[in-house]
């Protein structure tokens, strides 16, 4: 059913998104000539002038020319990027994490360029990130900046072809999708978390537990780099150790998985938390359970929040330029000045505070 009757929804905007579907499906494909007002007034039941307004709310946004005496055509989306001047961005949280210093440095580099962004937060949903997607689509954006939400890869591509469809370039940020052929800005999450693991080794920790998830490229990685600088050094893998959840991050799931390893804690001399949210949790619930860091228990994370209120030892990432990264790419994109996808890995480097104690 094209047109929903008891949907609050204006009927002329259910017809349009209909219309913009089969345009991104390939249904309607560039130079096609699509149903007559007519026949799509037959088709759905509506009024001609119904018809008429979403019709040429899309001529209107670029998605389909109008030809007197020929009809209404599709036409190739591309033909009008290098005059737009707005660029997408859907982060998780524009609140939270490192998505701030990110957008901004994607912010300052469209200044530079003359452009400016249209900022989006999925909350790591693909149907808010799929909401977004074509809100930024009607907004004839000439770029995305896409961070793949916690969904399965196959829903997150889903959104990639929408712009992909109609030769808009899509920049992945931070997290990646295997075997998907894009343009992508990350960091070296392996060699990252095997440098702050041998750290920790270094300081005389043999017993380091880990929390994260896999649900992400970027901490699969970390996971990783974790266990290669483990078996480097001769200290065996030991999975009771290893939080590793399968979900995105939530605060009170992670409150639980931090308490229960604190509570079995036995030898453990050291945590490398995933990221410095997690960290952060084991500091409240350390104090809580009246363990000290770090002198009962060494404590690292990764991404350098820059926290005030505890003395973290981390990963730095370079967030401000992977924003920066990301929209060189899409400028490179729009100008057409390269073909082949481009990869970039950022490198991170370790923050020493006072969260690691050295032991014997």
């Amino acid at each position: 059913m094209i047109v929903d009757r008891s949907s609050p929804v204006p009927q002329y905007f259910q017809l349009q998104t209909w219309l913009i579907e089969q345009i991104d499906q390939g249904v309607f494909k560039t130079n096609d000539k699509i149903p007559t007002e007519e026949e799509l007034a037959q088709i759905t039941g509506l009024a001609r002038a119904t018809v008429r307004q979403a019709i040429q709310n899309l001529v209107n946004l670029g998605y389909l020319e109008r030809k007197r005496r020929l009809g209404t055509f599709v036409i190739n989306g591309s033909t009008q990027t290098e005059t737009r001047t707005i660029i997408g961005l859907i982060v998780p949280d524009i609140r939270s994490g490192y998505a701030p210093e990110l957008a901004r440095g994607a912010e300052d580099e469209a200044a530079r360029n003359k452009h400016s962004l249209i900022l989006c937060n999925s909350d790591d949903l693909y149907v808010k990130a799929e909401f977004h997607a074509n809100r930024l689509l009607e907004n004839s954006v000439a770029g995305l900046i896409f961070m793949p939400t916690a969904a399965p890869d196959e829903q997150n591509k889903k959104i990639i072809d929408k712009f992909l469809r109609r030769n808009i370039p899509v920049v992945l940020a931070d997290r990646t999708i295997p075997d998907l052929d894009i343009d992508y800005v990350t960091t070296n999450n392996f060699d990252g978390a095997y440098e702050i693991t041998k750290y920790l080794i270094d300081k005389g920790h043999k017993k380091i537990a880990i929390i994260l998830s896999t649900l992400f490229s970027t901490e699969r990685d970390r996971l990783e780099g974790y266990k290669k600088a483990l078996l480097d050094h001769n200290i065996p893998i030991d999975p009771e150790i290893i939080v590793s959840d399968t979900g995105p991050f939530i605060q009170n799931r992670y409150f639980k998985f931090a308490r229960e390893l604190l509570k079995k804690r036995n030898d453990i001399t050291a945590i490398f938390a995933g990221h410095d949210r997690i960290a952060l949790l084991f500091y409240s619930i350390a104090k809580e359970m009246g363990i000290k860091i770090p002198e009962d228990l060494s404590i690292v994370g990764y991404d350098d929040l820059h926290f005030t209120t505890v003395p973290l030892t981390t990963m730095h990432q370079p967030i401000y330029e992977m924003g920066q990264e990301s929209l060189k790419l899409i400028m490179s994109r729009i100008r057409s000045e390269v073909e082949k996808s481009r990869n970039i890995v950022l490198c991170s480097h370790l923050v020493e505070r006072e969260s690691v104690l050295k032991i014997d």
